[in-house]
């Protein structure tokens, strides 16, 4: 059973929760959140917000936190062979009530369907808060190009508009 190994990343300004399943590998290794290179993640929310990807840890938070953007995982511990999602077992949530009721966060969004599955599965039973689902930002989603990430994930920076 491995067991989360980071802190949620969230501010006071922090209006939109973004939820992966649980960390890769590579993220765990490197305790942040889409470690792995060629993850898109930190590109896309650059781009969306029109930035230079983030690079350092530092980096990736300060980009987090000026646009109102909270990160976090559904899971809190799971059985996981490797970085697939499509082997996690017994799967426990982290505690996102209890985040969004100490935060200005409104909205959530799960990056993949498996975080969109274990949420509303795990997570929308207990706050009743729906989920946007996005499409992943996983090597693993090759199939899907980065222009159409871009074009989904939009959401995001027209709901931090308002």
């Amino acid at each position: 059973m491995l067991i989360h190994p980071f802190e949620p990343v969230y501010d006071a300004r922090s209006r939109i929760l973004i939820l992966g399943s649980f960390p890769s590998v590579k993220s765990r290794e490197e305790a942040f959140y889409y470690a792995h290179p060629r993850n898109r993640f930190w590109k896309l929310l650059a781009a969306l917000f029109n930035e230079t990807p983030p690079e350092s840890v530092r980096e990736k938070t300060d980009l987090l936190l000026a646009h109102g953007i909270a990160l976090w995982d559904v899971i809190h511990s799971c059985e996981i062979q490797g970085s697939s999602d499509a082997s996690v077992r017994n799967a426990r949530a982290n505690d996102i009530p209890a985040l969004i009721a100490r935060t200005r966060i409104r909205r959530i969004y799960t990056n993949g369907s498996k975080a969109h599955e274990l949420y509303k599965r795990l997570v929308y039973p207990i706050n009743a808060v729906s989920d946007v689902p996005l499409p992943s930002t996983s090597p693993a989603n090759a199939a899907c190009s980065f222009e159409a990430l871009l074009q989904a994930w939009q959401c995001i920076a027209e709901a931090l508009k308002t």
